[in-house]
């Protein structure tokens, strides 16, 4: 093959789906627009269910964006107008050589190492040479582009935190082996992510200056042109690229003019006004909310070649700024009042600023950019909204409807529920729903010991992050050198290994891996009973108050979760082992009580689904929280096959906690009995305060450990 040949099929496996292409949501299309517009907006966060194009139409953005010139040989990409004096390659002296490049797309894997982010030691030559030099990392070659973390809810913690500071401080810092480095790394942030699988730190959501939330289209004409298109595209992408050809130019010289006139666009004091009013209506934490929705009002207004802000930028700029950030609890999903904006705007336009200069409408030369392409309307893939709205939010939209969790309790005004339960009013209905108590705040528990779990943020453990503790042998498993004890183990045989000039003499057995303590994750699996003796409307509201309570818990400490009910004849997984702890609170809320009380069924269910997960993932430690009254009332011999499951667990070493629900003056005893066959910790349901609970798996967990 020559090198023509080699040119252009590297050409093509590098070439991405055209963004005009994309069938589906024109808010995703919007907001990576004026972030692009305007790189101050600060990112865009893409949350959706899996299939919907989210990595596409960002990998696509990357052929819109105007090119940067960047200093000849700088492996930080600076500004020849204006270079970094602090670049570890500098400084720079004044007319240096520049070269203009396109802007970069990095992304940033979910399984990256923190050497890998930030940079590190160039190893090799601080072995062979004895030169200390420093290797770049992805925040640096991200400097003036985007970018791109996929899954970004995965993202281990240590590296959200490295993303966190680089984004507040505009800066990457490295002091570690010897190195101290620092280095501009200004970039904007586009994540995506799936919220089944969890959801995202509140410190690293709120850095994400707009959210948008798409789901698959519905309408099976809009799913047929998606898969049309895909399939033309897979077997053709040439022509597919040629066909779209004019409408990309198109869209990325409208991108390059409202960037010309962003700086002419003019927030006026109304304009102003009119957007703190919104962000303190909706009750949004601190200022970040007012800069981010007036920065990405300007931004609107350039994209739409206006010459100051209007009404319509401002609802564009709120409903993609605010929906992440207002006041919620943990459970709550992110979304926005529509109704509510408008009437919070009104129907007035703010008083306009003063006459000046008119603002050149280029921007809106190229308007046939979201024009409908010849074989149909430009629309993004995954999403409901019409097509061909020129990525504007001004048409109608359906509104987020939020849903019913329940709200934190006032210790001031709100008794303790958990503490002072309402006495039973009598069985309800079988299949009765019953709403959701009063949550209280439960204290941090950890398991003794140091553990070798997945990273999280509950318990000590042995991690692939963290802060290094020491040191072991390299034998064929992966991990970071541990670059001091390498050099200690090497340095006694230099000598024999008949060195005689710099550098080090490394031989395989010299290679020492850095060991590294963090915190672990564990699997926390409710089995609840949902019998009609648990179907009294008080009772059931209790219970639920104090499996939310942990649920919070779980999802500040980043747990995986698992819901097993019974009830009737069976018992079911409601919920299987997930991350998704909104996910676990959804169906909390939903379930039903009534019926007969299959209790064996729940252990033998919730012991079938640990041995499972053990497999998938053995080294997180899990345990079982049972809620119950003890009752067996299901099949033949129902109380003997129950204490045989019970036996059953406690003989696999399950960690187990038996919550025992049954409430009034006289009690049977059944729970702590099954407790007993369990080896579990029992705590009765009028003991359920934040710290009894959760004092108790703590002591539970620190056993196991």
């Amino acid at each position: 093959m020559d090198t023509r040949t080699s040119r252009e099929a590297a050409a093509a496996a590098m070439r991405t789906f055209p963004f005009t292409a994309v069938v589906g949501s024109d808010d995703m299309a919007l907001a990576l627009i004026l972030t692009t517009v305007s790189p101050e907006v600060g990112g865009v966060l893409v949350r959706g269910e899996k299939g919907t194009a989210k990595s596409t139409m960002v990998r696509a953005l990357a052929g819109l964006l105007p090119a940067v010139d960047v200093i000849e040989g700088c492996r930080f990409s600076c500004d020849p107008a204006d270079p970094d004096p602090a670049c570890p390659d500098g400084p720079h002296p004044a007319g240096a050589p520049a070269t203009t490049r396109p802007a970069k797309l990095v992304e940033l894997p979910v399984g990256a190492t923190e050497d890998r982010v930030i940079g590190s030691l160039h190893l090799e030559k601080a072995l062979t040479a004895g030169v200390t030099e420093y290797e770049p990392g992805l925040l640096a070659a991200a400097h003036r582009g985007l970018l791109y973390v996929d899954e970004v809810n995965l993202l281990h913690d240590h590296l959200v935190d490295l993303l966190l500071d680089a984004a507040a401080m505009g800066r990457g810092t490295v002091e570690r082996e010897g190195v101290s480095i620092a280095h501009a790394a200004r970039f904007v942030l586009v994540g995506t992510m799936n919220p089944e699988e969890g959801e995202l730190r509140p410190q690293l959501l709120d850095r994400f200056g707009l959210t948008v939330e798409i789901a698959a289209p519905r309408d099976p004409a809009v799913r047929a042109e998606v898969v049309r298109r895909r399939l033309a595209y897979d077997a053709d992408p040439d022509t597919v690229a040629a066909r779209y050809a004019d409408a990309e130019a198109d869209l990325a010289r409208r991108i390059r003019s409202a960037r010309t006139g962003l700086p002419t666009v003019v927030l006026g004091d109304g304009a102003l006004t009119k957007i703190a009013q919104v962000c303190a209506s909706f009750e949004v934490d601190g200022m970040r909310a007012d800069l981010v929705t007036a920065r990405a009002a300007v931004a609107h207004a350039a994209w739409h070649g206006r010459r100051y802000v209007t009404r319509e930028d401002i609802r564009a700029a709120a409903r993609l700024a605010l929906p992440h950030r207002r006041r919620r609890n943990p459970f709550d999903a992110p979304g926005l009042d529509e109704e509510l904006l408008d009437r919070i705007l009104g129907d007035d336009e703010p008083d306009p600023p003063p006459p000046g200069p008119e603002v050149d409408p280029s921007p809106q030369a190229p308007a046939d950019a979201g024009s409908e392409p010849a074989d149909g309307p430009r629309t993004e893939a995954g999403s409901d909204a019409d097509s061909g709205s020129d990525f504007d939010s001004g048409s109608d939209l359906e509104r987020v409807e939020e849903p019913a969790t329940a709200q934190a309790a006032d210790p001031a005004t709100e008794p303790d529920r958990a503490s002072n339960p309402t006495p039973a009013t009598g069985p309800a209905p079988a299949g009765t729903v019953s709403g959701t108590g009063q949550p209280f705040r439960p204290k941090l528990f950890t398991v003794a010991g140091v553990g070798a779990g997945e990273p999280g943020r509950r318990s000590r453990a042995i991690t692939s992050n963290g802060r290094t503790v020491g040191a072991t042998p390299f034998v064929g498993r992966g991990g970071a050198v541990h670059l001091t004890a390498t050099v200690r183990a090497a340095a006694p045989h230099q000598r024999r290994r008949g060195r005689t000039g710099p550098g080090l003499l490394v031989g395989r057995d010299d290679l020492r891996l850095a060991v590294k303590q963090g915190r672990e994750a564990n699997l926390v699996l409710f089995c609840v009973d949902a019998s009609g003796s648990m179907a009294a409307r008080a009772r059931m509201e209790a219970v639920k108050a104090a499996v939310l309570s942990l649920l919070t818990d779980a999802y500040q400490r980043r747990d995986k979760v698992g819901l097993v009910t019974f009830r009737g004849g069976a018992a079911d997984l409601a919920l299987p082992p997930t991350s998704s702890v909104e996910a676990a609170a959804r169906r909390l809320e939903m379930l039903p009580a009534g019926g007969r009380t299959p209790l064996a069924e729940g252990l033998l269910c919730a012991a079938h689904t640990l041995r499972v997960e053990r497999i998938r993932d053995p080294r997180r430690r899990p345990l079982l929280v049972v809620v119950t009254d003890g009752r067996a009332t299901s099949g033949p011999d129902a109380v003997a096959r129950s204490r045989r499951a019970a036996t059953a667990l406690a003989a696999e070493g399950i960690a187990a906690l038996v919550l025992d629900c049954e409430t009034g003056r006289f009690r049977m005893g059944l729970a702590a009995r099954l407790a007993e066959h369990l080896q579990a910790d029992y705590v009765p349901i009028t003991d359920v305060a934040a710290s009894v609970l959760t004092t108790s798996v703590a002591r539970h967990r620190a056993r196991v450990a």
